[in-house]
């Protein structure tokens, strides 16, 4: 079938992404995360919603996370970290919270495609992802895929892996995390 074709295809695309990530950018980003008072994390659009799944998963183990912008977000201090997925780094109300955040005293995180852009130069940490932005006008790897959808499914997988490692240098497993999932639904 036509439609397990563009899987696959997709399914190729994401493996072959692994080897374009540096492990030592992400293992800072692990022990900034496991240092930090607090993590904040921001994103537009699709890229928000994987920042959103990485938030819960952080509140399942136990870290003080919170996503910008709902209602319930605590206050950024000095010591806290706040994660930025922007594949332009480019987004301009991405840009003013990281510059709130600087100004602040806080940390910044990039997870990007563009390390040079003004959230990557903003950044303390920034670890560059594959991918191509949703105008497809630059970009470091090509795909099947439209607009940003590569990066964004990278960026999911890529925080998947990221609450793996702090699952294991907090020796933690499902069992003990699922004692945080929501109870009430």
């Amino acid at each position: 079938m036509i439609t397990t074709q563009y899987l696959d295809e997709v399914v190729q695309e994401l493996t072959r992404t692994i080897d374009l990530i540096s492990d030592l950018e992400a293992e800072e980003l692990v022990n900034k995360i496991l240092e930090s008072n607090k993590i904040f994390v921001a994103g537009a659009g699709r890229s928000g919603f994987m920042g959103k799944s990485f938030v819960m998963r952080m509140m399942h183990m136990g870290i003080d996370s919170y996503i910008v912008g709902e209602t319930v977000t605590a206050n950024l201090e000095p010591g806290d970290l706040l994660i930025i997925g922007s594949g332009s780094g480019e987004t301009k109300t991405l840009v003013a919270v990281a510059e709130k955040a600087k100004n602040i005293g806080g940390s910044i995180a990039a997870i990007t495609i563009s390390p040079d852009s003004t959230i990557g130069k903003l950044a303390d940490i920034v670890v560059k992802l594959p991918g191509t932005p949703k105008d497809q006008s630059t970009g470091n790897y090509q795909t099947i895929q439209p607009m940003g959808s590569l990066f964004e499914q990278t960026m999911l997988l890529f925080y998947d892996a990221l609450i793996l490692r702090i699952m294991e240098k907090k020796g933690l497993d499902s069992n003990k995390m699922y004692g945080k999932h929501a109870n009430l639904e």
